[in-house]
């Protein structure tokens, strides 16, 4: 009854602080906040702009585009906090705007961190994530939490394959009975796509964009295999030899030439996590096959492109970007029963 009623009043939240955007979710509710994980200052201070607001959306917009005595921040690069401080703030901000705070009572929170973050990293964000305005603080490794959100039966003795590609991280493990049975953490994703797209448009075109745009670009006709139909966008950007702006023709198998590298650096990480398991462990994956979650994986094609690669089957989770946090809040749901496996995992 206790439990019910204090649910009612500060109800346990699931916290995915990822590198492009953070998502909160509310067990029985589903996600109730889904913004950026960007912050905007004023240049040469702490102070953030708008008396703290210009955090999330507003300052996504900003990215690129701020004046000198404007500067857009990520808190939150590869997975892991940067800057702490910013972070608080971000997070602080964003419990204010769901309002779901009682006086004398601070929410417990399920937050799924990458493999690689160690010990000193994991205390950080113990206490980062405190001082924002959370009570205890559960952590759950990336790719556990996927697996759950993905709906995967972790708890038989079947192994699961799960590959969360996010925005700064790649988070690859083969879960057994509940838990992670081979795992490994690559800081190649996302941001590291985009950063191909920029490369590939100065090379071949003498053009100058920004990551935003690229990412624009990567979304509207970006493809890990070749697609039925060949897709173009134009992309603007700075002439790299004459110094004005100017505008060029992109198709998507010059997105998809430029986004091979990052892809087989990922390729290699699910076969190097393969490498570490039991055969009898692989041979289950030639039936249940790899499953692909995260932002990275609404990129057309990709399925395809593991599946040739692997020989194995290759699944989409059902809304891959809110997978994590999905699991999280199923986490958080039965916390008292799951926290002494989730949090002996993550120490």
């Amino acid at each position: 009854m206790f439990r019910g009623l204090r649910h009612w009043l500060c109800p346990d939240l699931a916290i995915d602080l990822g590198t492009a955007n953070t998502l909160i979710a509310v067990p029985g509710e589903g996600v109730v906040l889904d913004e950026p994980s960007v912050v905007a200052l004023q240049k040469g201070s702490r102070r953030v702009l708008g008396q703290g607001t210009a955090v999330g959306k507003l300052a996504r917009q900003m990215l690129g585009r701020t004046p000198e005595s404007i500067t857009a921040v990520r808190p939150i690069q590869d997975g892991v906090i940067t800057d702490y401080e910013l972070c608080e703030a971000m997070l602080q901000y964003f419990l204010r705007k769901l309002g779901r705070s009682t006086p004398g009572l601070r929410p417990r929170v399920v937050l799924p961190v990458p493999a690689h973050i160690t010990p000193v990293e994991r205390r950080a964000v113990l206490h980062s994530v405190e001082r924002a305005g959370a009570g205890h603080v559960t952590l759950v490794p990336v790719a556990k939490a996927a697996a759950i959100g993905a709906g995967l039966p972790i708890s038989e003795p079947l192994a699961n394959l799960i590959c969360d590609l996010g925005g700064g991280t790649t988070e690859v493990a083969v879960l057994s009975l509940g838990q992670i049975v081979a795992g490994r953490s690559l800081r190649v994703a996302g941001d590291e796509m985009d950063e191909a797209v920029v490369e590939y448009v100065r090379r071949h075109y003498s053009l100058k964009i920004g990551s935003t745009t690229a990412e624009h670009l990567k979304r509207r006709i970006g493809c890990a295999a070749p697609l039925d139909q060949e897709l173009t966008a134009e992309v603007s950007g700075l002439d790299l030899v004459s110094g004005v702006p100017r505008k060029a023709i992109i198709t998507s198998e010059e997105v998809r030439a430029a986004l091979s590298d990052p892809l087989e650096s990922i390729l290699r990480c699910v076969q190097s996590v393969l490498e570490q398991c039991a055969p009898e462990l692989v041979s289950d994956l030639a039936d249940t096959g790899l499953v692909l979650s995260g932002g990275g994986a609404c990129l057309p094609g990709i399925s395809l492109f593991f599946q040739q690669r692997l020989g194995i089957p290759v699944q989409v989770t059902a809304d891959p970007q809110r997978t994590v946090v999905r699991g999280a809040a199923i986490c958080a749901e039965h916390l008292d029963r799951w926290r002494s496996g989730i949090e002996s995992e993550a120490a």
